[in-house]
């Protein structure tokens, strides 16, 4: 048993591998925050349902539901270079690598998010928005003061599961050398040889991260209760 495990190697694991966390928490901060504007925008255009633009996005939004994120990391990695250089004369192949990680996670946020954001803002009944316009509510107060409160909260149960989901999805980094908390553990198993203790580490790290994470949904939740335990500040 000493051999497969040690707590010795563990304890020397932990500072290897700490720095690097920094790196995956970089690649949600990113798809959460412009992920989440993106497919605000998604959803907003998919509910004026302007043809062309529905369209597009609706391949869009099947291209990122229907395929891998490993694949989309892929097809971004070699096809957007291309893309760019070959339509508008633009040079991105000297782009750091975790670039290329944090525009597929923005993108794949975008459509997902999209289609959550549609669902929640289309769920909020008609007649309240009737009811908005009936007090002299312009379009946008009737939407940021009655449409978007309700949808947000209809919306935080899954967000806060897509962003647990979006923190261990960051492990593809490596696919393209990234060195994030994952791709650390298995360089340091492959230098020493032993990879249970830097993954026991890596194990640790993920449900504290999605403890934490859940506990923090959960208090949004209850935050955005009408009528009830909380209001709207």
């Amino acid at each position: 048993m000493k051999n497969i495990f040690s707590w010795d190697r563990l304890w020397k694991v932990i500072p290897q591998l700490n720095p690097y966390i920094g790196v995956s928490f970089r690649i949600v901060l990113s798809g959460l925050v412009f992920g989440t504007l993106l497919g605000l925008a998604v959803a907003v255009l998919r509910i004026k349902k302007i043809l062309i633009i529905n369209q597009i996005l609706s391949v869009y939004i099947s291209f990122m539901r229907g395929t891998s994120m490993l694949v989309q990391l892929m097809i971004i990695y070699y096809g957007l270079p291309l893309l760019l250089k070959g339509t508008i004369g633009v040079d991105i192949n000297s782009w750091d690598k975790l670039m290329f990680v944090k525009a597929t996670f923005i993108l794949n946020e975008g459509a997902f998010l999209g289609e959550l954001f549609r669902a929640a803002i289309e769920s909020v009944p008609a007649e309240q928005r009737e009811a908005g316009y009936s007090i002299n509510l312009t379009g946008p107060q009737v939407f940021f003061r009655i449409v978007l409160p309700q949808a947000v909260k209809t919306a935080i149960p899954a967000y806060g599961v897509d962003v647990i989901g979006m923190f261990h999805n960051t492990s593809i980094a490596f696919t393209l050398g990234v060195i994030d908390l994952v791709g650390r553990a298995k360089t340091i198993g492959i230098g020493t040889g032993h990879l249970i203790e830097a993954y026991v580490y890596v194990a640790f790290i993920y449900i504290i991260v999605s403890i934490i994470l859940k506990l923090l949904f959960y208090l949004l939740d209850r935050k955005f209760t009408f009528g009830t335990e909380g209001t709207v500040h």
